[in-house]
């Protein structure tokens, strides 16, 4: 088995999540229809068009840093007298690790290939979140549990720092599992259909694979009362 990783991180993040009228929710990680709207936006692909390639690829996340829930408001006017508030969520500073499995390493290249040079513009669930860069780390010849469990931190070197006296940092993973599997639960995130016109989402199960824990590599073990007055 072949594992195409990407690093998702930016300023702001929002992925999915329950949405009702005026609220727009987002998931604390990013769902599995987002990121195939993020592969199909790469690849070119037009709303209407079949994303069944994309969605038998084995997906998982890690959680490298949670980020921030923050709340954002706007003011919107339907007519002259009538104006009304939605209220839209955002993950703030998070970063995370996605795997993307295939025994087609062929097909995963060429996904890295489209990430290099994406046709259409690419974000982070929403058009106001672009993605920091680097997005690719490229293609592990492993399995996607066993990629996501091996790669390194990805926290910036100044956060592991302020972290500095915590020894290991427990990260949560997250992939796709079997319907009739005891762990897992239901999450309705398969994306059938991108069109305006219809959009479609299927139910798909997921299951938390638990912690890995990542060595910080800028530990420092003997404390310093003064450190803090430099």
């Amino acid at each position: 088995m072949n594992t195409l990783l990407l690093r998702l991180a930016g300023p702001l993040q929002a992925w999915g999540g329950e949405s009702k009228f005026e609220i727009r929710r987002t998931e604390s990680f990013p769902t599995k229809s987002g990121v195939i709207g993020f592969l199909a936006a790469a690849l070119g692909r037009r709303r209407d068009e079949p994303l069944d390639d994309l969605n038998v690829l084995k997906f998982g996340i890690r959680i490298d840093q949670p980020g921030e829930l923050i709340q954002d408001f706007h003011t919107a006017r339907m007519n002259d007298k009538t104006s009304y508030v939605t209220y839209r969520y955002y993950l703030s500073d998070a970063v995370f690790l996605v795997g993307l499995e295939s025994d087609d390493k062929k097909e995963l290249k060429n996904l890295e290939e489209a990430l290099k040079q994406p046709v259409y513009p690419l974000f982070l669930g929403r058009r106001s979140c672009p993605p920091t860069l680097p997005i690719i780390l490229g293609i592990r010849e492993l399995p996607l549990f066993e990629a996501l469990k091996q790669e390194p931190w990805l926290v910036a070197d100044w956060r592991q720092k302020k972290d500095r006296f915590r020894l290991n940092s427990k990260l949560p993973i997250i992939t796709d599992a079997k319907a009739d599997s005891n762990s897992s639960v239901l999450q309705k995130d398969l994306p059938k259909s991108f069109s305006p016109f219809k959009r479609e989402y299927e139910y798909r199960a997921i299951s938390n694979q638990g912690y890995v824990e990542i060595k910080n590599e800028n530990v420092e073990t003997d404390h310093d009362p003064m450190e803090e007055l430099r």
